[in-house]
């Protein structure tokens, strides 16, 4: 047991109480047992400072309850039944210290746990938003609970909208919206409509996505144990161009309009 004023505050307290309490009973007036005034006291310090603590103060309760029995009688004068209620009140304390003090332990162990998985969940994050993959995890309802920083680059996602867990769906309409996509306006609903079916079916086959600037990403989904979805933008650029063909270069260019990149150009010059 630590000596701070976590761990010595229930024994002190219980000491106190039952020399408060002898003193009155004996010296000024008759006061009622304070047995249960023990157990809340020993529950409060197992609770506070853990199982040591709340012992140490059973057994100081145990002792303080015992001089009150005999402060109110002549020395020896006490019958069967005060002894089995001191008995039972040493039971009680003792129990009430156990329990409290394991129910701590277990807690603490449990905010433990979470802040160091929360550690790492930050320190994950902060890793994702490093790379140029775009990441994106749904939840069972397939609403965004992480996008990183390479995702809402390549669809110009601002953060508070990303913050706000949006559905699936909400992110393939913002794409939409904002011109990310390097396709025909009348190809996109039956885009958004086939890969949300892929999405929720876990189909993992990989597709590229081709973007209005000129960037290409392979997208992938990968299911998660708890129903949930694992969604990857990987760049693929420079091994997509390459097959291009430069006869279509001017329906690229059209597709992607006046402020697309000129990798296409390139491609076709070379």
């Amino acid at each position: 047991m630590q000596f701070n004023w976590r761990a010595i505050s229930g024994p002190a307290l219980t000491a106190a109480t039952a020399l408060i309490a002898v003193l009155l009973n004996h010296h000024v007036l008759a006061i009622p047992d304070p047995a249960p005034l023990f157990v809340c006291i020993v529950a409060f310090a197992g609770s506070l400072s853990g199982l040591a603590s709340g012992l140490a103060s059973a057994c100081i309760a145990v002792i303080g309850a015992a001089l009150f029995f005999f402060s109110q009688r002549a020395a020896l004068d006490y019958d069967t039944g005060d002894l089995v209620q001191l008995a039972l009140l040493a039971l009680t304390v003792n129990g009430t210290a156990v329990i409290t003090g394991l129910l701590r332990e277990r807690l603490m162990n449990t905010l433990a746990w979470e802040r160091e998985t929360h550690a790492t969940a930050g320190r994950l994050a902060a890793a994702f938003d490093q790379v140029d993959i775009g990441i994106v995890l749904l939840d069972a309802d397939t609403r965004a609970e992480f996008i990183n920083r390479a995702f809402r680059n390549y669809f110009a996602l601002p953060d508070d909208k990303a913050d706000s867990k949006p559905p699936f769906i909400a992110l393939m309409y913002h794409g939409r919206d904002v011109g990310s996509y390097e396709m025909p306006e009348e190809e996109l609903s039956n885009f958004i409509a086939t890969r949300t079916r892929m999405m929720r079916a876990g189909d993992q086959t990989p597709i590229n996505i081709k973007l209005r600037d000129g960037q290409v990403l392979r997208f992938s989904c990968t299911a998660l144990p708890d129903g949930g979805r694992m969604l990857s933008y990987t760049p693929v650029t420079d091994l997509v161009r390459d097959t291009d063909d430069p006869a279509k270069l001017e329906y690229y260019q059209s597709l992607r309009g006046r402020g697309g990149s000129n990798i296409i150009s390139q491609r076709a010059a070379e």
